[in-house]
């Protein structure tokens, strides 16, 4: 009995020791040309305020509107994006117009071709 307990005890300590290299394992780096971010799209349009660039992109699901603080990206150039704040109905004072739905992103990543 004595011994059983000893062996489970085993697996149990080897089975958290394994978990916690997993978690504590270095990333692997991202290959060559391989985005940043887990979003990506070509810029349709784009239109800069004082303190933000609101940008026009295509996806998988259609054009959507991103908003990041002012970015030097124009018009055709492809973009990769992380996952961001969805606002619905947002109104820009600045450009005195109303977005259905935009995503709000701390920085985007402009692909080279």
């Amino acid at each position: 009995m004595k011994t059983l307990f000893a062996l489970l005890a085993l697996f149990a300590f080897a089975g958290n020791a394994s978990a916690e290299l997993k978690q504590n394992a270095p990333k692997a780096p991202k290959a060559a040309g391989a985005n940043q971010y887990e979003n990506s799209g070509k810029v349709l349009e784009v239109i800069d305020t004082s303190m933000y660039t609101y940008m026009q992109v295509s996806s998988a699901k259609g054009p959507i509107w991103l908003a990041a603080s002012k970015t030097k990206v124009a018009k055709g150039q492809s973009i990769s994006y992380p996952n961001g704040s969805v606002m619905t109905n947002f109104t820009s004072k600045s450009l005195s117009r109303t977005f259905d739905s935009i995503i709000f992103l701390d920085k985007v990543e402009i692909l080279k071709k």
